[in-house]
């Protein structure tokens, strides 16, 4: 993801639990809201940073914001 900001790889060893995916059942819908943003072109559907810029703090991919976004939609969440 280049000059994004990068977050914990999920299948990284941690002190506890020994992998963040532990904590997620099999079943969960985050797994399928994680297949599906990542098989979308985000370029082609118009998103306008999905190249990041070579100057400036780095941001949130726009994939990783609309994963949660789309889970938290799923699970009723509410946000400002």
């Amino acid at each position: 993801m280049g000059r994004f900001v990068e977050g914990a790889d999920r299948s990284q060893l941690t002190l506890l639990p020994e992998c963040l995916e532990d904590w997620v059942s099999e079943d969960n819908a985050v797994h399928v809201i994680d297949v599906f943003v990542e098989a979308l072109d985000l370029h082609g559907m118009g998103f306008e940073r999905v190249i990041a810029k070579e100057t400036g703090r780095p941001s949130y991919h726009p994939a990783v914001l609309l994963k949660l976004y789309i889970y938290g939609y799923l699970n009723r969440v509410q946000s400002s």
